[in-house]
């Protein structure tokens, strides 16, 4: 068994979205190992001292217990286009290190920045982040996601976007899409929806 992951942004020295974080780490843990004491990952992570440094990723590697953290300096990265690949056998449920499948598919972005992957025919996540569509008024995330992201969470009980099963059929009656996970904020990379920037 790979070990597993939770990914936390520092910004302005805040530890953003710990509750989210804390809740999935401790369900993964039980899930997988049969006596597993809830951790706190505050007990686990050093802040910076001074405010307004840039981002910084937080890697927090664990199995039962935590095994490494981690912390480096985040830069965003470009995403512009998106190949829509196709994988029925995908399975990335739980946030870990092994991302092989992953990995594959992203092969398949040919000259595009990112890969947008649908699963028996639903759209699902891109390669690093879940996804939203803009229809014009509201934001909707796909219902089947391959992983429940922390990010994911926080906006859906913040009723900021809402959870609809979108099939691949509909992409083009969508305006928009926005990536986001632990690290990319809402609103950070929003993609216009068409066949400039949407690639079969």
């Amino acid at each position: 068994m790979c070990p597993f992951i939770e990914t936390i942004r520092i910004e302005d020295g805040v530890a953003c979205n710990l509750a989210y974080h804390n809740q999935r780490m401790n369900q993964t843990r039980a899930d997988h190992f049969v006596q597993s004491t809830p951790l706190d990952v505050r007990d686990y992570i050093t802040l910076p001292q001074h405010k307004n440094q840039d981002r910084i990723k937080c890697r927090v590697v664990y199995s039962n217990s935590i095994e490494e953290v981690t912390y480096i300096p985040y830069t965003l990265r470009h995403v512009n286009t998106l190949q829509i690949v196709y994988s029925d056998t995908i399975d990335y449920h739980y946030k870990s290190t092994d991302r092989e499948a992953l990995n594959q598919l992203f092969t398949q972005k040919k000259s595009q920045d990112e890969i947008l992957i649908v699963k028996n025919g639903l759209l699902t996540d891109t390669s690093i982040a879940n996804i939203a569509l803009f229809d014009g008024y509201k934001w909707y995330t796909p219902s089947t996601p391959l992983l429940k992201g922390t990010q994911r969470a926080f906006l859906l009980d913040k009723a900021m976007m809402h959870e609809e099963e979108i099939d691949i059929e509909q992409l083009f009656s969508y305006k928009q899409i926005a990536l986001f996970n632990a690290m990319i904020p809402f609103g950070e990379i929003i993609i216009q929806i068409d066949k400039e920037h949407m690639h079969f």
